[in-house]
């Protein structure tokens, strides 16, 4: 079967979708890929792909702007080149934007997965899965789940009984992974670091100072005491970026002083940039594109999240990396919305622990503890459900956020999978008082349900006014009850979603509530499990 993804996104985003097309292809598909034609050497360097269609977005908005009719050519033009070549049998669509969606329809293909419209042109994501993924963004700090395993379980569905996790083990968890350079370019790239300085004694480690947005990026002054250090203990470091971050370049090297570094800052293509990195025996990051690219080729990552930015959803997909956010109650912070704290998350993790860190991971040390003032340290692994997760290494492990983080691992992984939800359980452990007040929450939420059910019930018999307007009423109440609760805001939009599926009927709003009953009684009895809790 011809299978067309639309990834039409970031870098970082279309680098993260390989593991998925990884699964496509291993379930015996032909897999193309429609991209951003910016983007498109990315796409050089995953595997799986059969064919690549590159969007000209850029062109084609600059067409849009003129003359509606030129533009038009520009989509028609990509439209044929898929159905000639590669006529899709089935779509998956990893972009939300309703320009994505329009364009999935676009191909004629009998089956769109993901994010999806229907026929009157509303949202129809066609998995909760992608609705979760769209969610979350609104909910920072609620997703437990890495972006990666997201667009896989879009893509590919478990195919296994339910209550079995999707198998990963380091053999299937490389076949995900990226091509890479070829050993040529290895070749070059390690000659065109010998050309700048001599060979380190300790090697390379790459460093990449900008982000996507400057609250998003740790100082400039911080990465410099980094080099600093690593310089004194033989390593070289290695500026990587784009063109656009030579000013962070320029004070890097100026901060550095008699530190030899390498600026390699907008001098490389993207093939050169996995080059060097593969060159690399560590990349310290932000949270960027860069850290995709690294993690795809298995180079080990040091990352820093600040803002927005958090590891649990879009860290490294890779065993074995490092990644630290601020340990401060509002992180992460919400979109769009502006810092009461004069972005004081940039500071405080300190360039100390960092550097520790690098010089613990440098050694191959594995350490179970490790202390970084002002910073929440996480290590990535494999998790027993077969999705990417985090280890404390900071001693957070035990914070209700962490726990609570947990429960909804357990909890939403088979609610979004469509499993029986009766036998899950396990304590969240999380504090008397977080339990008492999410417990609280809870009962208030399951009330509303329960009398929705039987208002329900009496519509379904005697479908009175009335009674319709207080059946109304309530699901609006269950809604509002949710958003009352910031860790349960989520399931809020969730429930959304899922009551106002286009042709849900009353039965099926019944079906959804009983089970959302369910999904609310197994996260109370998780809470007040090992409480005095009644």
């Amino acid at each position: 079967m011809n299978v067309l993804v639309l990834n039409l996104t970031r870098l970082g985003d279309l680098l993260q979708s390989q593991p998925a097309i990884a699964d496509l292809k291993a379930r015996g598909h032909r897999v193309g890929l429609v991209c951003l034609d910016n983007f498109a050497p990315a796409a050089e360097l995953m595997q799986g792909l059969d064919a690549v269609f590159p969007l000209p977005a850029a062109r084609l908005l600059a067409r849009l702007d003129k003359d509606w009719r030129s533009a038009l050519l520009v989509h028609r033009q990509l439209l044929d080149a898929v159905r000639a070549s590669f006529p899709p049998d089935a779509v998956i669509n990893l972009t939300p934007s309703e320009p994505a969606r329009l364009l999935a329809m676009s191909f004629g293909a009998g089956q769109i997965t993901g994010f999806a419209l229907d026929d009157h042109g509303f949202n129809a994501d066609t998995s909760l899965w992608a609705a979760f993924l769209q969610l979350a963004a609104t909910s920072r700090g609620a997703s437990p789940f890495n972006v990666v395993d997201i667009f896989r379980r879009i893509a590919c569905p478990p195919l296994l009984p339910p209550g079995q996790a999707l198998a990963q083990t380091p053999e299937t968890l490389a076949a995900g992974g990226l091509l890479g350079p070829t050993d040529a370019e290895k070749e070059h790239a390690r000659q065109r670091l010998l050309e700048q300085l001599p060979a380190p004694r300790r090697g390379y480690v790459a460093l990449q100072l900008g982000a996507s947005a400057d609250q998003r990026r740790w100082p400039v002054a911080r990465f410099a005491e980094v080099a600093r250090g690593l310089c004194a203990v033989g390593c070289t470091p290695v500026l990587v970026g784009t063109p656009s971050e030579r000013p962070l370049a320029e004070r890097m090297t100026a901060a550095v002083g008699t530190c030899g570094v390498v600026d390699l800052v907008g001098g490389t293509n993207l093939r050169e940039l996995a080059a060097t990195l593969s060159a690399c025996a560590l990349l310290i990051t932000n949270d960027t594109g860069t850290m995709h690219l690294a993690a795809g080729l298995g180079v080990p990552c040091l990352a820093i999240f600040l803002a927005t930015a958090q590891p649990w959803d879009t860290g490294p997909y890779l065993s074995g990396c490092v990644c630290l956010e601020p340990d401060m109650p509002c992180h992460p912070c919400a979109f769009g919305a502006e810092c009461p704290h004069g972005r004081a998350c940039r500071k405080a993790i300190e360039p100390e622990g960092v550097l520790a860190l690098a010089l613990l991971m440098l050694d191959g040390a594995s350490p179970r503890s490790v202390c970084a003032p002002g910073a929440r340290v996480w290590r990535t692994l494999m998790g027993v459900d077969g999705l990417v997760d985090l280890e404390s290494l900071s001693g957070h492990e035990h914070d209700d956020r962490t726990r609570f983080i947990r429960l909804q691992r357990r909890l939403y992984r088979p609610y979004l999978d469509g499993e029986p939800l009766e036998s899950v359980g396990g304590p969240a452990d999380m504090t008397a008082e977080a339990s008492q007040f999410l417990a609280r929450a809870l009962d208030e939420v399951l009330s509303l349900l329960n009398l929705l059910l039987r208002q329900g019930e009496l519509l379904a018999r005697d479908p009175l006014p009335a009674m319709k307007t207080k059946f109304l009423a309530t699901w609006q109440r269950v809604r509002a009850s949710l958003e009352a609760q910031e860790r349960l805001a989520l399931l809020a939009s969730l429930w959304t979603f899922e009551a106002e599926r286009p042709g849900l009927d009353l039965a099926g709003i019944l079906a959804l509530a009983a089970r959302f009953a369910i999904l609310l009684e197994r996260m109370r009895g998780c809470v007040v499990a090992g409480t005095n809790i009644a």
